[in-house]
């Protein structure tokens, strides 16, 4: 199990994955924007998305749950 996490505050640009979605280590999982930059958030192993905790236009802090990858 893999826990993805926010590493900065930011807004929840773009979700590219759904619960239940199969993904491989390099894939994007979410974009995030901050200050006017595009974050691609990647996926560190491979998995199934157990659980999705974020939406487009959430605004996640350092250290929020992104997503599990089981």
């Amino acid at each position: 199990m893999a826990e993805v996490r926010a590493e900065m505050v930011a807004n929840v640009w773009k979700v590219l994955v759904a619960q239940g979605d199969t993904v491989e280590d390099g894939d994007t999982l979410v974009i995030l924007e901050s200050m006017k930059m595009e974050i691609p958030v990647i996926a560190e192993d491979d998995g199934v998305i157990t659980e999705l905790k974020v939406a487009e236009g959430d605004v996640i802090q350092e250290g929020d749950l992104i997503a599990v990858i089981d």
